[in-house]
């Protein structure tokens, strides 16, 4: 796979004042499942991979209530598959493009298998926002540089072939390739909720995403 992206659900931490709040952000099943899906899947395609994720699919029969492993995506999959995004927060095309790759892929317990996907690890994450202010610091498993998209109404992010698209949102930059990131938001509104996420790039363009969270500025 040329250029795989990753869509996170990395534990964020909010630092607001004194306070301190943890969320996770995808759902996570707690079955194992010892499969790595290695390429996007849609309607009418057919294969082992198929298989392996109606079978995990299957292990939820509010996400897929027929439970059928046939090897071939049909109308139950593309159901099932669009159920399991809404359960994550992902948009319900009913088809695995890259962010809901990863998301499978992460809850298959699989999703670190760096032959399958090669894209930055995001991990670390904190916000600590002051009155008008906030500081996005996270960290990677690779040199990567990163954008941190916000705005204060939510996020809408939009997958692709092998890119996300992120609407009603301002950017801010770390243009430096490392491991350590950290971006300043200046200009806020106080006492105000701010949606952000964050976007990182390595080296060869593979991309990491996160699922929007949010930080409260200070009064």
């Amino acid at each position: 796979m040329k250029n795989p992206t990753r869509f996170f659900n990395a534990p964020v931490r909010v630092l607001v004042g004194t306070g301190l709040a943890t969320a996770a952000i995808l759902s996570m099943t707690t079955a194992v499942f010892a499969e790595t899906l290695t390429r996007q899947l849609d309607q009418g395609m057919s294969g082992s991979d198929v298989s392996s994720l109606q079978s995990f699919l299957g292990q939820d029969n509010t996400i897929y209530p027929q439970g059928l492993v046939t090897g071939y995506y049909g109308t139950l999959t593309t159901s099932a598959v669009s159920n399991f995004q809404a359960r994550n927060n992902i948009p319900t095309v009913g088809r695995v493009g890259p962010i809901t790759l990863v998301a499978l892929n992460a809850q298959m317990d699989a999703g670190m298998n760096t032959s399958a996907l090669v894209a930055p690890t995001i991990s670390s994450v904190y916000a600590n926002a002051g009155r008008n202010n906030a500081t996005i610091n996270w960290s990677t498993d690779q040199a990567a540089k990163g954008v941190v998209y916000y705005n204060s109404s939510p996020l809408t992010t939009y997958e692709y072939a092998n890119s996300v698209d992120v609407s009603g949102a301002t950017a801010m930059t770390d243009s430096n390739f490392r491991t350590s990131q950290s971006v300043s938001l200046q200009n806020l509104q106080p006492n105000t909720r701010y949606y952000y996420l964050i976007y990182t790039t390595d080296q060869a363009g593979n991309v990491s995403v996160t699922v929007p969270t949010t930080f409260q500025t200070g009064n």
